[in-house]
C-alpha cells in the first residue's frame, strides 16, 4: 500500500458518521433549510455558502459578502471568511479546520469537529437560545481562601506525595540471598 493511500485510510478512519449526521442536523436547524437530498454532507459545505449563512445567523453580519459564484478561489474565500468569523465568535484557533480540509476533502472529520466547537461556543452567548450542539463547556469555579486557610494547608502533607511511615524492606526476598563465603 502506498503512503498516500495509507494516509487517506487513516484520515477516513477518523470520521464518525453519527457526528457528521448530528452536525448536519444542527446546521439545518439553525439555517432553517434541509441539505439537498442525494448530496453528501461535505459537498454541501464545500463552497462555504452554508457555513457563512450559519455564522451570519449566529452573529449577524460576520461575513458581509458571501460569494455564490466565481469559482474555486471565491469559494475558498467564503471558507476563509467563515474561519475568521468563527475566531471572532469565540471558537479557539486550535479547533478551526484548514481550508483544504474542506475544499479538497482532506479531513472532513476536522470540519465536523469545528462545527461541534462552534456549537459549544454558542453556550457562551446569552442571546442564543438554541438548539445547541455538543456538551456545555464547564464554567469557572473561582474559590477565595483566607490567608489563614492557605497557611493551614501548607502544614499538611498530602497523601499524593506519598508516605513511608513504617515502610521497611523486612520480609522481602527477591531471588536467592547473597552468600558470603569466608576463607576462599
Amino acid at each position: 500500500m502506498s503512503l498516500e493511500r495509507a494516509v487517506r485510510a487513516k484520515i477516513a478512519g477518523k470520521r464518525n458518521p453519527e457526528m457528521d449526521k448530528e452536525a448536519q442536523e444542527w446546521v439545518e436547524a439553525i439555517i432553517g433549510e434541509k441539505f439537498p437530498a442525494g448530496q453528501a454532507y461535505e459537498d454541501v459545505l464545500k463552497d462555504g455558502q452554508v457555513l457563512c449563512k450559519l455564522i451570519n445567523i449566529l452573529a449577524p453580519n460576520s461575513v458581509p459578502k458571501v460569494n455564490s459564484s466565481g469559482g474555486q478561489f471565491k469559494f475558498m474565500e467564503n471558507i476563509n471568511n467563515f474561519q475568521k468569523a468563527l475566531k471572532d465568535y469565540g471558537v479557539p484557533d486550535i479547533d478551526v479546520f484548514q481550508t483544504v480540509d474542506l475544499y479538497e476533502k482532506k479531513d472532513i472529520a476536522n470540519v465536523t469537529n469545528t462545527i461541534f466547537a462552534l456549537g459549544r461556543a454558542t453556550y457562551k452567548h446569552d442571546d442564543f437560545k438554541g438548539p445547541f450542539l455538543g456538551p456545555k463547556p464547564a464554567d469557572e469555579c473561582k474559590r477565595d481562601f483566607t490567608d489563614e486557610q492557605l497557611k493551614a494547608g501548607q502544614t499538611i502533607v498530602g497523601l499524593q506525595a506519598g508516605s513511608n511511615k513504617g515502610a521497611t524492606q523486612a520480609g522481602q526476598n527477591l531471588g536467592a540471598g547473597r552468600k558470603i563465603l569466608l576463607g576462599k
